[in-house]
């Protein structure tokens, strides 16, 4: 395992979105690990982390120190290459020959002799019948480790000529370097140019390969689980899908292509340790049954960070064969969809035409900048014209995508914003260009509505519904406590997709965070006479399967990732629930128990409260009742500002 708490440097190679991309969710994560520091070394990054502050909020509790190099504003093509040497190691102390030479050891005088010995100095002491005797550090300690040196290059064609200059082998150095890690492109690698430089390492160097030509499965359990769901039902748990094996450079140096989770130990001996390792893996997509649209693809099921088995949120909706719509877009999003759909990743990319962000919570929308970039990517080597997505998103989010714009990469040009304000049913669009687009997003997905209301989980947080030109009506949560207002937009919905973040008994923390419990989320459907229900974005407490309440009906389902479903496939999914049940049955048991634990701590703690004053007992529960209520209030009191603050900021 790897451990975060450990995770104290971090070193940045550029400010493109595929080197930084993971960045706001690991200082998040170390935050949150209790990490107090952690240095970051590269280009300039101080715009970089405030922009990141825009969405995380205050990094309160972890001190970032960016050791950045000079240089102008933004400049995409900037990488900086990284040599590295570990701080010299002292010899350990040898206890057996020293009481053999007679040092005092077992005693406080031995202290200074130590430490003296270890700093590479002589010392003299009284031995026996007071003579002076003279120790040296080599004859009670093993020799000092002057630290190996790894070199991190990162070379494009553009920077070629110029890197191969660099004398970073033997050429006078006195430590060559143990390790080196080649972030270089594939064409670079098959030059004669790079090769010949690879080439003056020493023969003890090892060489490790890391870049887009290297394929590793990286999570075995969600492949297992996947697995085992696709015997309960192939079409609607199809098996996780890989790239084919790409050509690679053929190089007369020994060298390891990279794998997730594979660790080069420098001290105390140098070796690879391969933690996780598949020789292969049994893959296949099952036959889908006719192009029956739409379909949804869960992509991201569980809630706050990413876990082994369920990615945050993301929902993909194929609306027919050459349109799709991205309901949320969670870190992570597209590794998920390369897993999903293999080879084929590229052109279900190039579908996408509109992305839905309920709000700018972590788990909700940090994967998009990778998708963009990815979607752009798609189309160019599909040999498609580019034309920007519609972003429906709070309109919070271009504080992000302009700081992120004018100080690292280009990102504006891949978007079309609508704010998500502007698709309320009392909005007021206030140019004629964003009524322009939202009339264009329509007819682009075939769509005759899609609305949004703000929903009881944090400022700006959003649900939305659109509705198709066949009929048919899907309504999405996003992250919300029950709400009327999206009863109201999502009235008759063929498909209800409603989170169900915690498990009924939990109410008070559903209000505390701000979500809704199981049977909630089913009440809102059946307030709203959904044709069905799909409940999804689960507490990673229950990370393979959540508890199920007494209200599941024949209407109602739980998600998965990687799960693909139709239409004609909702009242199926009801009948898999046994097996399902079945199969983690060892899980459910477990959370039963808890469960079972937690409430007899609650009855105890009630029974310990009903010896105090009623009175007491009674002002308490109405307070925890009136919690939610309380935070709507003052919501609204500030709702007309933020509305106002949005249309300006928009307008600017």
């Amino acid at each position: 395992k790897l451990k975060a708490a450990q995770l104290d440097n971090i070193f940045l190679t550029s400010l493109s979105w595929e080197n930084v991309g993971g960045l706001s969710g690991m200082i998040l994560t170390l935050k949150d690990t209790g990490v107090p520091e952690c240095v970051l070394y590269g280009p300039p990054q101080r715009k970089y982390l405030n922009a990141i502050k825009t969405f995380s909020g205050p990094l309160d509790n972890i001190k970032l120190c960016a050791l950045t190099l000079r240089t102008g504003t933004r400049d995409a093509s900037l990488v900086v290459s990284f040599i590295c040497k570990l701080h010299p190691k002292k010899g350990n102390f040898l206890v057996t020959q020293a009481k053999e030479l007679g040092l005092p050891v077992g005693t406080a005088a031995i202290g200074p002799l130590v430490k003296a010995l270890k700093a590479g100095e002589s010392i003299t002491f009284e031995g026996e019948r007071c003579c002076m005797k003279m120790i040296r550090p080599e004859q009670v300690c093993t020799p000092t480790d002057p630290g190996p040196e790894f070199v991190q290059p990162v070379c494009t064609n553009r920077h070629l000529r110029s890197f191969i200059l660099l004398q970073i082998q033997t050429g006078g150095t006195e430590d060559p370097a143990v390790l080196v890690v080649h972030m270089t492109p594939e064409s670079v690698l098959n030059t004669d140019q790079y090769k010949q430089w690879m080439e003056r390492f020493p023969s003890t160097t090892e060489h490790l390969i890391l870049n887009q030509q290297v394929f590793t499965v990286h999570n075995v359990r969600s492949h297992k689980i996947q697995t085992q769901l696709n015997m309960i039902h192939p079409e609607i748990f199809p098996q996780l899908r890989s790239y084919r094996t790409k050509p690679q450079a053929a190089l007369h140096v020994p060298n390891v292509r990279a794998e997730c989770l594979l660790k080069f130990q420098l001290r105390p001996v140098m070796e690879w340790q391969r933690l996780v390792y598949c020789k292969s893996v049994i893959l296949f997509s099952a036959a889908g049954k006719g192009d029956k649209y739409p379909e949804v693809v869960f992509l991201g099921t569980g809630s706050a960070l990413p876990m082994k088995i369920r990615n945050v949120s993301g929902t993909l909706v194929n609306i027919s064969s050459t349109q799709s719509l991205l309901l949320d877009c969670g870190e992570g999003t597209f590794g998920q969809l390369c897993r999903h759909y293999g080879d084929d990743v590229d052109d279900a990319l190039s579908k996408i035409s509109t992305v839905f962000i309920s709000h700018l919570h972590a788990d909700h929308h940090t994967g998009l900048l990778n998708l963009l970039y990815q979607r752009e990517r798609a189309m160019t080597t599909l040999g498609k014209e580019f034309s920007p997505i519609y972003l429906i998103a709070p309109v919070q989010i271009m504080t992000w995508l302009n700081r992120y714009h004018d100080h690292c990469e280009e990102i504006l040009s891949h978007i079309n914003v609508v704010p998500n304000t502007f698709l309320t049913d009392d909005a007021e669009v206030p140019k004629q260009k964003t009524k322009s687009l939202i009339k264009a997003l329509l007819k682009k997905n075939d769509l005759t509505k899609f609305q949004t209301c703000g929903v009881r989980h944090c400022k700006n947080a959003f649900a939305c519904s659109f509705t198709h030109q066949s009929g048919w009506k899907l309504a999405f949560s996003g992250d919300t406590m029950p709400c009327d207002a999206f009863v109201n937009i999502g009235k008759d919905a063929t498909l209800l997709i409603h989170e169900a973040t915690l498990e009924d008994g939990m109410e008070e923390e559903a209000v505390e965070k701000r979500h809704s419990t199981t049977s909630q989320a089913i009440g809102i459907g059946m307030r709203m006479n959904a044709e069905f229900i799909m409940l999804n974005h689960f507490s990673q407490r229950y990370a393979k399967i959540p508890l199920f309440s007494e209200d599941f009906s024949d209407k109602v389902g739980i998600s998965f990732d990687h799960m693909r479903i139709r239409f004609g496939d909702l009242k199926i999914l009801p009948r898999l629930i046994p097996a399902v049940k079945t199969l983690f049955a060892d899980d459910i048991e477990e959370m039963e128990e808890r469960r079972e634990r937690r409430e007899r701590r609650e009855l105890r703690h009630q029974r310990h409260q009903r010896g105090g004053s009623s009175e007491v007992n009674s002002e308490q529960q109405r307070t925890t009742t009136g919690r939610g209520a309380k935070r709507d209030q003052e919501e609204a009191a500030t709702h007309d500002v933020d509305a106002k603050r949005q249309k300006t900021s928009f307008s600017s």
